[in-house]
């Protein structure tokens, strides 16, 4: 999802600048295993390039962070260190890591800030996954402080808040909260059910950003002059926070994309469902000193993903899984 973003974002700046765009390279999980760490390298030994994205992870909501989480701790340590190793190794000076707010202690002070990092107990639900990104925005500021000077390393991270758009994943069981509602609100529109059940209280508070603005703010943090990131951010706090600028409870986020798929029965909640963090509001005060503001509202944005599911889901005919909400 965020790498096709990326890439949109890098052809969309070329169309209007009439500049010709970039060699942009990239590669599917089917074509390079990023776990992998010969086939990272020599991916990068034949391909050399000059800019990195690392937006590959593997991610997943709640059911998923719980049932996996040996894949979620190793395969994102194994992705980040290959890629990120590789790239020195072939003389790659810019690059940017995509982290997650998951990183931030799960009773982090709202909105968080990105000196929030390190100073509490992170959320149980997804633990292994946040100390995979911790240590992601680790291996950059350690890269940038051994070979910064010598080897003109430059390597940022960026943390965004809960994304979600085209290309998102709408798996019935493994996907984000905002996926999986608009899956399970169109089935169940489909079927039509009488009620919808969602897991928890409806009450924790998440921001939500439509992911080509996040596409949008990585491209204008890599071409920000080295001086100004720097000003904004120092050696062992390098990161910078994206994120809409406000939040809602997962009971609004519901209602809203009720309204988008238009399903008209009633909608409960689970409560013997865990909630997660209570509340994930980014502070992204710095970003914002650094030129940089959310363009999408929820609304225009849930209806273009509700669009995406539509066409990617069941313009290709498939099966449509009934929900027995009794």
């Amino acid at each position: 999802m965020v790498g096709s973003a990326i890439v949109r974002q890098l052809r969309l700046l070329s169309c209007r600048s009439g500049v010709p765009a970039a060699n942009v390279i990239t590669r599917t999980h089917a074509e390079l295993d990023l776990t992998n760490q010969a086939a990272v390298n020599a991916f990068f030994a034949a391909e050399k390039p000059d800019q990195v994205y690392l937006a590959a992870a593997k991610v997943g909501g709640i059911h998923a962070n719980n049932t996996y989480p040996a894949d979620f701790i190793y395969q994102n340590l194994m992705m980040q260190a290959n890629v990120i190793e590789a790239a020195f190794r072939n003389g790659v000076q810019k690059l940017l890591f995509l982290g997650s707010s998951c990183i931030y202690p799960r009773m982090a002070p709202q909105p968080m800030r990105e000196d929030a990092l390190m100073t509490g107990t992170l959320e149980s639900t997804n633990e292994p996954y946040a100390i995979a990104k911790i240590a992601g925005i680790k291996l950059c500021e350690s890269y940038n402080r051994q070979f910064g000077f010598s080897h003109g390393v430059d390597y940022r991270s960026v943390m965004p808040t809960n994304l979600y758009g085209p290309g998102d994943n709408y798996h019935p069981e493994n996907s984000h909260v905002i996926p999986a509602l608009i899956r399970r609100f169109h089935e169940a529109k489909v079927n039509n059910a009488l009620s919808v059940a969602i897991w928890g209280t409806g009450t924790p508070q998440r921001e939500f950003l439509y992911v080509d603005d996040m596409a949008a703010a990585s491209v204008h943090v890599m071409n920000l002059p080295k001086a100004a990131y720097d000003q904004h951010t120092s050696p062992m706090q390098s990161h910078i926070n994206v994120g809409y600028g406000s939040d809602v409870s997962i009971a609004e986020a519901a209602q809203t994309i009720v309204k988008v798929v238009g399903y008209t029965g009633a909608v409960t909640f689970d409560t013997s469902k865990p909630d997660g963090t209570p509340r994930k509001w980014m502070d992204s005060s710095r970003l914002n000193s650094l030129g940089w503001q959310a363009q999408v509202p929820l609304l225009q944005g849930l209806t273009l993903a509700y669009q995406d599911f539509l066409a990617g889901h069941c313009e290709r005919g498939e099966a449509i899984q009934t929900f027995e909400n009794k």
